[in-house]
């Protein structure tokens, strides 16, 4: 490839075509055709900077920036045009089920949009909750509205990660403002302390993750996903127990970056005394988004290791004349980081041949070496089996003893983030012989992320406007509160006994698709004759530490029910019928509701994961 057709090929990838000019807008099928809403959060990035610069911040709220920032992004993600029930034929975009964009760094797909809409959305929430609960300042609003919407924009590349220097970078991209805002507080001790550890904690997983990705890449001589699968597929029937005692190395290296993310245990360590350290806003956001991007991370690594994904279509497949059309297919199948990794190594008889199949990823022509991916599928099924066992077990056993809300709640995310990582073992379990119930797994996952966005945003919204008014985070504080604020007593209530998932609540039917996926994957396991008894056993697992979290989730509740108002609490007004209430209302509404139409819900992250696995 010269020059020429290497510039003219970056053009297409980009913009979607050549031949309208290198400063037309790009096509609908191009790069930046699909990431316009992580454009539009560097454009509010920047806007928040510039109005830092000139005026300090002072004069200009920028809670509306934010907001409109986040509220443009999420237009321009646009979730019900691609996953609602008026998408044209199930796809994307037109025709689309899978483009790999910017040169096969990152990949867009209904689970991109799905995902980073969860995470837009959540957003612009989150700005709204911030506002009414007075942190940020005016003063301060530029930063932390910065450090939060540079979180965002990593997360969201998590989430469409295609390439694992891409899975390293777009970590450290979510991780490292989410350091600084653990300690934005100022003059507190404890947060200060809480962001010190988790900075600690995450340079160190950094470090060890990056470690993994050296050596899987120099092993699989890629570090472009799907191509790497192919790589699997082919070489590790007849690997060399050495290479295959790296490549494990390698994996569970990988695996701990990911783990820190999830604060699955043993890494889970930071997480407890953060979420004590930092307010109740940023433990919301550390819980959720941080935590719906790391599954989603989770899930294209899993692919990526375990599964050949479709090839999807190119950048420019439809805007591009026929002619130019087809040699742009030719020169870019793969992404032109797979075929730089592998043009640097001379063929050998083993791949002589067969590069141009392994560069393109191509799901038919390598649906005879499938089975080779078997025994990484079953490897990393009982590795993230055996960290969802242990995760959930701790979470809740640690959330026992808890006196503080915000360490209850911390040991809370833990163990969801256990429950979480469940479907993801199942569909390892059911990648290789029946992909469609696979996908069903990851889109039981799905539907937990969203329940669970608007469980957790519930009670730290409630926490944060109940520290505003008694000025406390002790459980013991909250005694006789139903006398005081019945709304939100009952509103919490009903938050808490979702996070247990108790039928007709949201939990619920999170819970119940993570389970279903459990059965469905022990079921697939036994017809094709290798049955995964670990998948009942996670059953079993999951369903005793449902029933377990139920006595510290109740002991919030008998607290504010049934308990006597403190004789020496202070007089305090918390205002039910405000801004404030219509948020908590608005939050639980959900919790409440999705109950009586989660078909909508179900039919959109079924959607979402329609192409993950099965050709289009």
């Amino acid at each position: 490839m010269n020059l020429h057709e290497l510039v003219s090929e970056l053009i297409i990838d980009t913009k979607g075509s050549v031949s309208e000019g290198l400063f037309s807008l790009p096509s609908a099928d191009s790069s930046l055709g699909v990431f316009k809403p992580e454009l539009c959060l560097c454009a509010t990035i920047v806007l928040l900077l510039f109005i830092r610069l000139f005026n300090g911040g002072r004069k200009v709220d920028l809670f509306w920036v934010m907001l409109a920032g986040t509220g443009a992004a999420l237009v321009f993600s646009s979730p019900w045009t691609y996953l609602g029930s008026n998408a044209p034929s199930l796809s994307v975009i037109d025709g689309v089920s899978r483009m790999e964009i910017f040169t096969g760094m990152l990949v867009y797909d209904g689970f991109t949009v799905y995902m980073r809409s969860v995470l837009i959305g959540f957003a612009f929430l989150f700005a709204i909750f911030t506002k009414l609960s007075g942190i940020p300042d005016r003063e301060d609003g530029a930063d932390i509205y910065t450090l939060v919407l540079g979180s965002t924009l990593g997360m969201c590349l998590m989430a469409s990660a295609n390439h694992l220097l891409m899975v390293f970078m777009a970590v450290e991209m979510a991780s490292v403002p989410s350091y600084a805002l653990a300690g934005m507080l100022k003059g507190r001790r404890t947060a200060s302390e809480a962001a010190l550890k988790y900075s600690v904690y995450g340079a160190g997983a950094a470090g060890v993750m990056l470690y993994g990705i050296s050596l899987v890449a120099g092993l699989m001589n890629t570090a472009h996903l799907p191509t790497m699968a192919v790589q699997l597929a082919e070489k590790l029937p007849g690997m060399p127990g050495e290479e295959v005692m790296v490549l494990a190395l390698g994996g569970m290296m990988i695996m701990v970056g990911l783990a820190f993310k999830l604060s699955a245990v043993p890494f889970h360590f930071w997480a407890p005394d953060v979420f004590e350290g930092a307010c109740a806003e940023v433990n919301a956001f550390l819980s959720i988004a941080s935590k719906a991007a790391a599954l989603a991370l989770l899930v294209r690594v899993a692919i990526g290791f375990g599964a050949i994904p479709p090839t999807g279509v190119q950048p420019g497949h439809f805007s591009q004349p026929p002619a130019t059309q087809t040699a742009s297919l030719d020169n870019s199948e793969g992404g032109l980081y797979a075929l730089a990794d592998e043009a640097a190594d001379e063929p050998t008889p083993a791949n002589d041949g067969d590069a141009d199949e392994a560069h393109a990823g191509n799901h038919h022509a390598a649906v005879g070496t499938v089975d080779g991916l078997a025994a990484s599928r079953m490897f990393m099924a009982k590795l993230i089996a055996l960290l969802a066992a242990i995760t959930c077990t701790f979470g809740n056993l640690a959330a026992y003893g808890q006196t503080n809300i915000k360490r209850l709640l911390a040991y809370s995310t833990i163990a969801h983030a256990g429950y979480m990582m469940m479907s993801v073992a199942a569909f390892l379990v059911m990648a290789g012989d029946a992909p469609l119930q696979a996908q069903n797994a990851i889109a039981a996952l799905a539907i937990y992320i969203v329940t669970y966005v608007f469980m957790n945003l519930g009670a730290f919204a409630i926490i944060a406007f109940l520290r505003n008014a008694l000025h406390s985070e002790e459980i013991a504080d909250y005694a006789g509160l139903l006398r005081r604020c019945p709304v939100t007593v009952i509103c919490f209530s009903l938050i808490m006994f979702s996070l247990v998932g108790l039928p007709p609540l949201a939990g619920f039917i999170g819970k119940f698709a993570i389970f279903a996926s459990l059965v469905e994957g022990y079921q697939v396991s036994l017809g094709a004759g290798h049955p995964a008894g670990f998948l009942m056993v996670l059953l079993v697992i999951g369903g005793m530490n449902t029933a377990i979290s139920l006595f510290y989730y109740l002991r919030v509740v008998k607290v504010m029910t049934m308990e006597e108002e403190p004789a020496d609490r202070r007089p305090f007004v918390y205002p039910e019928v405000s801004l404030q209430g219509a948020f908590v209302w608005l939050v639980t509404a959900p919790t409440v509701l999705l109950m009586l139409n989660w078909n909508a819900l179900s039919e959109w992250a079924r959607v979402a994961t329609e192409y993950l696995l099965a050709a289009a």
